[in-house]
């Protein structure tokens, strides 16, 4: 496959409904089963998707995000009866999960069935398949053969993408096809859940909370790795645990405390780097925007509206490589149903950097 600015990338806008996609989705389908990339909007963030079941086309898309290997790709499906083609056991409790929650925002690691190949799994023997509600991926599986391998559609590293302008910077030259969506709803991917154990383990958080989880699991464990990468000579289970993720160009540092403290810390960081001529920015809540002695502030939202600040992060993050930051400052937003997944984005994006006062 020609890489560069060889390949031609077409952006065709979808809408969700048959008929008006129809041509798209075809055009998606046709380059699917030939073993081509696509990148589509889900609910959660844009993915970039090839046939989970060719051992090629999951090297083209590790190729085209620049991602390693061993980091493993969620498999998509649009039909609950689909994941006994591809996964060896399904317990009582991950059939809980999928009443409750698919088709969404929740991916689920099984033990793998012979058909998947090592390449779509990062070389282990589980699975994960998540089952997306947004109605344009839902016809981009079925045209593709109903077994779509999908991680984010951004290049290895960077923030994912929520928009197909996004994606469109990332990809474009790399794959012939981008079908757009517009915005994505929830713009945190999605919650991933371990049941290749006696006991299920939460290994990425997402718009389904812990909480939540617990609930109606009763027993399930928080990984250890959750905010941490894990050592370089285990192969990370789930998208996202092993390496740098999310991450601008700019130096991001997260300040948690008090609104006081973090505010008159931060003034006080970027007085002093701006009089070193660095370029800084701030990324903030809408109840503390006013408390900042800083020509560049973004807000994420409100701490009441923790949706708003979810959805809004990534494209924050990309908006300050636009601008040219050097140095981001960012509130830490610890709230209650999101927020371990926003702070688990925005530590990875960090490198783990929290200033705690």
């Amino acid at each position: 496959m020609p890489w560069g600015n060889d390949l031609e990338t077409l952006i065709l806008p979808v809408f969700g409904d048959i008929e008006r996609d129809r041509e798209a989705i075809g055009k998606a389908g046709r380059i699917l089963k030939e073993g081509g990339l696509v990148a589509m909007p889900t609910e959660t963030v844009y993915g970039l998707a090839g046939d989970a079941l060719k051992a090629t086309s999951a090297r083209k898309i590790y190729e085209a995000k620049g991602r390693p290997s061993d980091n493993p790709l969620i498999v998509h499906i649009s039909k609950a009866e689909s994941l006994n083609y591809i996964a060896e056991d399904i317990p009582e409790g991950a059939r809980l999960l999928m009443e409750r929650y698919w088709p969404g925002p929740l991916t689920i690691i099984f033990k793998k069935k012979d058909i998947v190949p090592f390449e779509t799994t990062g070389g282990l023997d589980t699975v994960a398949v998540r089952m997306p509600s947004n109605p344009v991926a839902q016809e981009t599986i079925e045209a593709g053969g109903g077994f779509l391998a999908a991680p984010s559609a951004n290049k290895s590293g960077r923030p994912s993408c929520t928009t197909a302008a996004h994606v469109a910077a990332d990809m474009s030259g790399r794959i012939p096809l981008i079908l757009d969506g517009g915005p994505v709803g929830i713009g945190l991917e999605s919650t991933i859940v371990d049941f290749s154990e006696d006991v299920p383990s939460l290994l990425r958080p997402g718009y389904i909370s812990f909480s939540e989880l617990r609930e109606l699991l009763g027993n399930i464990n928080i990984d250890p790795n959750i905010n941490g990468a894990i050592s370089s000579d285990i192969a990370p289970k789930a998208p996202g645990m092993k390496y740098r993720h999310y991450a601008p160009k700019g130096e991001l540092k997260i300040v948690r405390g008090s609104a006081d403290c973090v505010t008159a810390y931060i003034n006080s960081a970027i007085l002093k780097e701006q009089g070193e001529g660095i370029r800084t920015a701030v990324i903030a809540s809408t109840e503390n925007v006013a408390l900042y002695d800083c020509p560049l502030v973004k807000i994420a939202g409100s701490l009441h509206n923790e949706e708003e600040i979810g959805k809004n992060i990534f494209a924050i993050l990309r908006e300050m490589d636009s601008l040219n930051v050097e140095s981001i400052y960012s509130e830490a937003f610890d709230t209650p149903k999101l927020g371990m997944a926003i702070m688990n984005r925005l530590l990875r994006a960090a490198a783990h950097k929290i200033i705690e006062l």
